[in-house]
């Protein structure tokens, strides 16, 4: 698990079954929540998709970034996923201790 926390975006030797596994618990627990306070369920969904564009933007971005460089292919994948990985790492840490 250490080797994904300390991931860089050029980090070739990214854990891409952990990053699977922690989206997935990442979505039970928080779909979980979503059922037990459906009032509560907009401004937390809002969240959510802003959260996920933020990250896809920083992920576009790192990407060009990492292709203007002329890194490799797999290197650009790295960049373009550090961002999302990041955030779905902070998510579960998060959902755990709740």
């Amino acid at each position: 698990m250490s080797r994904s926390r300390n991931a860089k975006p050029g980090d070739l030797k990214a854990n891409w079954p952990l990053y699977a596994w922690q989206a997935g618990w990442v979505f039970t627990l928080r779909s979980a929540a979503l059922l037990s306070k459906p009032d509560s369920a907009g401004a937390e969904l809002t969240r959510m998709a802003l959260e996920k564009q933020r990250a896809f933007t920083e992920g576009w971005f790192a990407a060009g970034r990492a292709a203007m460089r002329g890194e490799n292919p797999a290197a650009v994948m790295a960049a373009a996923a550090h961002p999302a990985r990041r955030r779905v790492s902070a998510n579960l840490r998060s959902l755990r201790k709740a």
